[in-house]
């Protein structure tokens, strides 16, 4: 059990400066693994880079399916 609480300890870094590089529109992973190289080294970059998120964190949606729901809305719009 100790085992697996020292495993937690020592990856926290490492999942913080994951989802702080998610929330600024970066890669999860990419900066998960850089942190294992350079952990402190890479929190410090990530606050010094300008935020690449347009405010919506989820998974984008792809342009197709937002030409389809624009159709759709204009469509249901002329009737």
């Amino acid at each position: 059990m100790a085992e697996i609480l020292i495993l937690l300890v020592l990856l926290l870094p490492q999942t913080i400066a994951g989802i702080f590089a998610r929330t600024q529109g970066r890669s999860f992973w990419f900066w998960f693994f850089i942190s294992f190289l350079i952990p402190v080294i890479s929190l410090i970059v990530l606050l010094f880079l300008e935020d690449k998120s347009d405010g919506d964190t989820s998974f984008g949606v792809s342009e197709d399916v937002k030409e389809r729901k624009r159709a759709a809305l204009n469509h249901n719009k002329d009737r």
